[in-house]
């Protein structure tokens, strides 16, 4: 196996945002007189875009007020969203990757603006291949198409991209475009749900994850 570019998941994988999405989501529910979720709830409440947070938030007897509480949440979640901050580790992986030569890239179910304004002022140390989140118009994952369109950016077929993430979201992803999912545990789910959801290797640190990549990546007088 050959690994030429990776795409990184963005919440869970590279940032620990529950306490940032958790308190907005709380707040939202809170002004609508809701009762609110224990901040580990959400690591199963988030992963499949904002909507869907938001609706899984809700009260079942409550989904007629799902754009409101969007909206609210949105508001809220948009003044904390810059500050989650990286994983322990996070900075040295990325700087190893950068060192094997490989375009990185990120792909998200986060709100596009919101993504591209995470990666300006957290990730903002690294080069980008190029910076993805949810858009209307096109699915998100794993729907494999925003997956796709980053490798055909970078110039690298599928099979040689490694997807790596913290849900099963994220290694459906990777199977759907034919990419390598690669599984992280300091996120949101576990070992379980990511091997049973396709993942090809399951790591517990960074620095486990960056040592894989020193054996997949191409020998430095290949690049």
């Amino acid at each position: 196996m050959t690994i030429r570019a990776i795409l990184f998941d963005l919440d869970g994988t590279l940032i620990d945002s529950l306490p940032e999405i958790g308190g907005s989501m709380n707040a939202a529910l809170e002004r609508l007189g809701h009762p609110v979720h224990s901040l580990p709830d959400y690591r199963h409440l988030v992963g499949q875009g904002l909507v869907r947070l938001v609706e899984r938030a809700l009260p079942e007897t409550h989904q007629d007020q799902l754009e409101e509480a969007c909206e609210l949440f949105r508001e809220l979640y948009g003044e904390r969203v810059t500050q989650s901050q990286l994983y322990a580790g996070i900075p040295e992986l990325l700087e190893g990757v950068a060192a094997l030569g490989l375009p990185q890239a990120l792909c998200s179910n986060k709100p596009h603006a919101m993504t591209e304004q995470v990666a300006a002022e957290r990730l903002a140390g690294w080069t980008w291949a190029g910076v993805e989140g949810e858009r209307p118009g096109r699915p998100r994952k794993p729907d494999p198409a925003a997956a796709l369109e980053l490798a055909e950016r970078i110039g690298v077929a599928p099979g040689e991209v490694a997807f790596v993430g913290d849900t099963k979201t994220d290694m459906e992803t990777g199977v759907n475009a034919g990419m390598v999912p690669v599984g992280v545990l300091w996120g949101f789910r576990d070992r379980a749900e990511l091997e049973s959801h396709g993942a090809q290797l399951v790591v517990t640190r960074p620095p486990e994850l960056l040592e894989w990549l020193r054996q997949a990546a191409p020998r430095t007088d290949a690049l």
